[in-house]
């Protein structure tokens, strides 16, 4: 089973960690599963033991795209062989078990699998099955285990769900985007200049039209003007659309 032509051109951003999906139930799930880690730029997908065998054509129907991610994935028997080439296993582990591991979020997961790569040495991450998880034979394969810490009165996730929140820290433990942005498309944020040019343009036809006539509390009012004007990163398209309306507000009191 092949993806569709159209499919993303996806590739590997090494070193990426491996995502194997243990005894994993409904092809649409391990579709599902392949489009969330390409949106956080995993790509290396192993499945052990899958319920209806593979490859199946539902998982292409439901990978949105994210066929060459499907169409590079191994099957394994078990998780031995799955993990026999890793230097490092985590396993994600939603309820208690009687396990004695290290205990990871998905943050410091993610941190600790850029870590590992960083020494040029390859790490898996294991999931579970859909209804019952990881068994405890599972786990003992892993290094250390990993829980999201979500609401503790409600912690289901499906399986795709579970792989996006890893694959979103990952990216994101590699991502330079700055956490607050302006968004300003064909314009740009006005310099302090231009912004000191539009108040002396809106004091003098205030000052002209008796606005702040009032000499005690003139220096406050256009302090509190320019405090307005200083809070936000005023772009120079909306200064020059500033000026239109007091040029206009000015010709028609005239």
């Amino acid at each position: 089973m092949t993806g569709r032509e159209a499919g993303a051109a996806l590739e590997p951003i090494e070193p990426s960690p491996v995502v194997i999906l243990v005894r994993p139930q409904l092809a649409e799930n391990i579709g599902t599963v392949a489009r969330a880690m390409a949106n956080g730029g995993l790509f290396h997908l192993r499945l052990v033991a899958p319920r209806d065998g593979w490859p199946q054509a539902r998982a292409w129907r439901t990978a949105s795209g994210a066929d060459r991610i499907l169409d590079a994935a191994t099957v394994h028997a078990d998780v031995a062989g799955a993990v026999a080439d890793l230097h490092r296993v985590l396993a994600t582990c939603p309820r208690p078990r009687h396990v004695i591991k290290p205990l990871l979020t998905a943050r410091e997961a993610a941190a600790e699998l850029h870590e590992i790569g960083a020494r040029d040495l390859r790490a898996g991450i294991l999931f579970g099955p859909e209804r019952a998880g990881l068994d405890n034979d599972d786990l003992a394969r892993a290094d250390a285990l990993v829980r999201y810490p979500l609401n503790p009165a409600f912690l289901s996730l499906n399986l795709a769900q579970a792989v996006m929140v890893l694959a979103y820290e990952w990216w994101l433990a590699r991502d330079e985007t700055p956490a607050r942005q302006l968004m300003t498309h064909e314009t740009r944020i006005a310099t302090k200049g231009e912004l000191d040019n539009f108040l002396v343009h809106l004091t003098r036809e205030l000052d002209s039209c008796g606005f702040l006539r009032n000499d005690q509390k003139r220096p406050g009012m256009l302090r509190n003007i320019r405090h307005f004007f200083e809070r936000g990163e005023v772009t120079e398209q909306e200064l020059r659309t500033l000026h239109g309306i007091v040029t206009e507000l000015v010709r028609a009191r005239r």
